[in-house]
């Protein structure tokens, strides 16, 4: 069974104030219950030794002296009129259940230290009956004192050879009302001490909650406002520290864009120049070559520069048509007469960064005709994802290299011509694409040879 423990702060702070109360009450119940039996003791079991032991000589008195009148016929019982303590011949409470073992352990105590030497000692609780109270017969005080405690003991003393001395006297209630008293009081404590924990507890949370969702979301040069600064003075300083580090963040993002800028510049510049320069190569074959290496390291040029400011995308986020983009990338690819089949699917509505969506697609796909001489794209719409998937027949990657290929600059194949192996970052761009979009993208041998390269994107 899985336990059940709460993740959030307030959770946890509410989870131990209600243990610690739940302890503090228990502890409390055991010495209620401790003291509920000391006073129990005080208030009826040495009042009832005192009248036993009182009542005992009087009534054995009288019991010797009863025979000797003539003509008195030996009565059932004898009764003492001021302590309510009655001899009797036989034991009437024989039969009485809800026996009380602890108060007859009690009482036994008690008549021993009071010097009266007793033999087996019954004490049954009996509940009053509202109609018995009614009875016109009994002493309205003492009905009184039945009504208010709730039930009454019944006690049996032997005296070995001389009968049993009985008594009646009210009891306190059972122990139930005191624990529903106590559950009451935790109840309300509850209700007084948690409430106040759990408001605190949310004037706390309530800030961190949407630091946490500031820091989740975050995003260099956005242009989010900061964060407004409340909740205690911990908390705030957070709060204020977060708010720094994304203005330092994105200073230096700025920084990286201007030295990247200042970097492209820079190197497009003598390409071009060389590109103007080879025009007046005579040999053909030679001039062509040099066009092909320069337009080689512009495109090298592109991938690092797109990879390094990929995470500050200048393209703002739009609702196209996924099906309508792959399909164009896919026509890219026949109208250079490879083989790239698709089915276009319904309708897709996605809002996601179209140009880079579609360089992280022909990334894939470029791989897959490279290795595989052609390629096979499926778009797969479910609930609540969207799969791009890009297949083909080509030798596959080894499983231990699978996550090493996104790696930037990692080619698996070891020779230095682009027109076989790249430069090894169109993998790496695909990736940081489709994370940027919050999807994710992943490599699995194909059954029966091949490669599949699986795009999924949440909806």
């Amino acid at each position: 069974m899985k336990r059940f423990y709460p993740t959030s702060l307030v959770g946890r702070i509410a989870l131990l104030v209600a243990a610690a109360l739940f302890v503090a009450q228990a502890i409390n119940f055991t010495l209620l219950l401790h003291e509920r039996q000391k006073a129990r003791f005080a208030l009826v079991i040495v009042p009832a030794t005192t009248r036993l032991a009182d009542a005992a000589e009087r009534l054995l008195t009288l019991q010797r002296e009863m025979p000797a009148e003539p003509g008195v016929a030996k009565r059932r019982f004898l009764s003492d009129p001021r302590t309510h303590v009655r001899l009797h011949r036989d034991n009437p409470f024989a039969d009485q259940p809800n026996r009380r073992a602890d108060v007859e352990r009690d009482l036994r105590r008690g008549l021993e230290d009071a010097g009266l030497r007793a033999g087996t000692i019954v004490a049954a609780l009996r509940p009053v009956h509202p109609q018995r109270l009614r009875n016109p017969k009994m002493d309205p005080l003492r009905a009184e004192r039945l009504r208010r405690m709730g039930a009454e003991m019944l006690v049996a003393v032997e005296l070995p050879g001389k009968g049993w001395l009985t008594l009646a006297t009210p009891w306190p209630r059972s122990d139930f009302g005191l624990i529903w008293q106590l559950a009451a009081q935790t109840l309300i404590l509850y209700v007084v001490v948690l409430i106040p924990v759990l408001l605190v507890g949310g004037r706390i949370a309530r800030p961190l909650r949407t630091l946490t969702d500031a820091a989740r979301t975050f995003r260099p040069g956005d242009d989010t406002p900061p964060l407004r600064e409340r909740g205690p003075s911990d908390v705030r300083a957070l709060i204020a520290a977060y708010n720094a580090l994304g203005r330092r963040v994105t200073s230096m993002l700025d920084e990286k864009d201007r030295m990247l800028g200042a970097i492209g510049h820079d190197l497009r510049t003598p390409l071009q120049a060389l590109r103007v320069r080879i025009e007046s190569v005579e040999d053909e074959d030679d001039r062509a070559r040099m066009v092909d290496t320069i337009d080689e390291m512009s495109r090298t040029l592109d991938d690092i520069l797109s990879l390094a400011r990929l995470g500050r995308p200048s393209e703002p986020n739009t609702d196209v048509d996924l099906g309508a983009l792959v399909d164009a990338v896919v026509e890219d690819f026949r109208d250079l007469d490879h083989d790239v089949t698709f089915e276009e699917p319904a309708r897709l509505k996605m809002r996601l960064r179209p140009t880079l969506m579609r360089r992280a697609v022909r990334n894939l796909i470029e791989n897959a005709v490279k290795y595989g001489g052609g390629a096979e794209v499926r778009l797969i719409a479910e609930a609540e994802r969207i799969t791009i998937e890009v297949c083909d027949r080509g030798p596959g990657i080894p499983p231990e290299k699978m996550d090493a290929v996104f790696n930037p600059f990692t080619r698996l194949e070891e020779s230095r011509n682009r027109n076989t192996g790249g430069i090894g970052l169109g993998l790496a761009l695909a990736r940081a694409i489709v994370s940027d979009a919050g999807g994710t993208i992943a490599l699995s041998n194909r059954e029966g040879g091949g490669l599949v390269a699986t795009i999924t994107l949440p909806r």
